[in-house]
């Protein structure tokens, strides 16, 4: 080992920032293919390899069905294996999302959130990583730089439980957080390692201890192999939670578990959003309670397991939801978000409007004045009775011919 890991905080690039975290959990294999705006991830982790600051496998593939196909193989060796990609990259990886989800291998990959073509578009929005939602991985979103930080770490503590034993993806939103520089603590190689044992496999592949892994089954054992997934997604809550509390131990930062809520307890009205736009929400939230308006936030930090029974406490008491999508679920008009917090409603006794915003597709700029345009909505709801259906946020175009 001829080089070191940094550590302390810094003004870094966000790519570097999430690199220096995956390489801080030592893992034995990395897969590489390039993709924009995922590719700084990979090239930093190259470079760290290439300088001994980690002793990786680092290989590069020729797709990114490959990268993934390859991680398949190392954890199931018995590695702890780790990759990054984005957008197409993500969907050409679907048939190996599900291999690796039902072969129960706890891998880690940071999402680098992009939208979906056709048409072209490299910008920001939850397309790629919604459209996988039920491919069996654990998702979880971050707000900024510094939670993408720590949350990579704790995600390896999470899939790695014997009781988890499931992937998961770290979404992070392409160029907003992933080229921005700014101030980030970077960890310690030492305290990480007080915090993230070793990886202790469930089962691997030995030649001395032959097993089969993916193999073919009939249907009369495929659905229990999917209900014994959906039991370890289920479990996955509160090592979760768990992985946060002890995460605030170690280092003194908390992001909240499943979901995080800010000024909700009094709230009338209630925003509901994921990933970096939280941020903005934030700032929202605190101008429009200086004026009076009771409004709060409420952050969907796991979007799998789907946090439904702490959504519904969490806005027990408000008067209307508003959900605001960076996605769209097409042919129902309503971000995944959106459909998902009222399906789980239906059968209790919370009887809250919850209306949908699909907003930000491909990049769009999501101003203040977006946003409070939304609480004027949900303030006629309130006043009026006016009843408001989920809508496209700011169209500007109409491309009917």
């Amino acid at each position: 080992m001829t080089g070191k890991l940094k550590s302390g905080r810094q003004v870094v690039e966000g790519s570097y920032a999430v690199a220096h975290a995956a390489a801080i959990c030592r893992p034995d294999v990395i897969s590489a293919y390039p993709i924009t705006p995922q590719t700084h991830i990979v090239e930093d982790l190259s470079q760290f390899v290439a300088d001994g600051a980690i002793d990786s496998k680092y290989i590069n593939v020729e797709s990114e069905f490959s990268a993934l196909s390859a991680l398949v193989g190392a954890s199931a060796a018995g590695a702890r294996a780790y990759s990054a990609t984005t957008s197409q990259g993500l969907a050409l990886m679907h048939e190996v999302l599900f291999n690796m989800a039902g072969m129960r291998l706890p891998a880690v990959m940071t999402i680098v959130n992009r939208s979906m073509s056709a048409p072209i578009n490299i910008w920001n929005d939850h397309q790629d990583s919604i459209a996988e939602r039920d491919s069996g991985w654990i998702q979880l979103y971050v707000e900024d730089v510094q939670e993408l930080v720590d949350t990579t770490v704790q995600a390896y503590l999470i899939a790695e439980d014997p009781e988890v034993s499931l992937p998961v993806m770290v979404c992070m939103d392409g160029f907003i957080l992933s080229h921005v520089f700014g101030p980030v603590d970077l960890l310690d190689q030492k305290a990480v390692d007080e915090y993230l044992p070793p990886f202790k496999p469930v089962s691997i592949l030995d030649p001395d201890d032959p097993k089969s892994f993916g193999m073919f089954v009939d249907p009369e054992y495929y659905m229990d192999f999917r209900y014994l997934v959906e039991q370890a997604m289920d479990r996955s809550r509160s090592k979760i939670r768990d992985a946060a509390k002890s995460f605030e131990s170690a280092f003194g930062r908390h992001y909240g578990d499943l979901i995080d809520t800010y000024h909700t307890d009094d709230a009338e009205i209630i925003l509901v959003a994921m990933g970096s736009l939280v941020g903005t929400l934030r700032d929202v939230v605190d101008d429009l309670r200086s004026k009076g308006v009771p409004v709060g936030l409420l952050k969907i930090r796991a979007f799998r397991p789907f946090p439904a029974s702490e959504i519904a406490e969490a806005i027990a008491g408000a008067k209307v939801v508003c959900v605001l999508d960076k996605n769209i679920s097409l042919g129902t008009g309503e971000g995944a978000a959106c459909t998902e917090i009222k399906a789980s409603l239906y059968n209790s006794d919370i009887r809250v409007p919850v209306i949908g915003f699909v907003i930000g597709l491909g990049g769009r700029d999501i101003p203040v004045g977006t946003v409070q345009r939304i609480v004027s909505k949900a303030e006629d709801v309130i006043k009026h009775g006016i009843k408001v259906e989920s809508e496209f946020v700011d169209l500007k175009h109409s491309l009917v011919s």
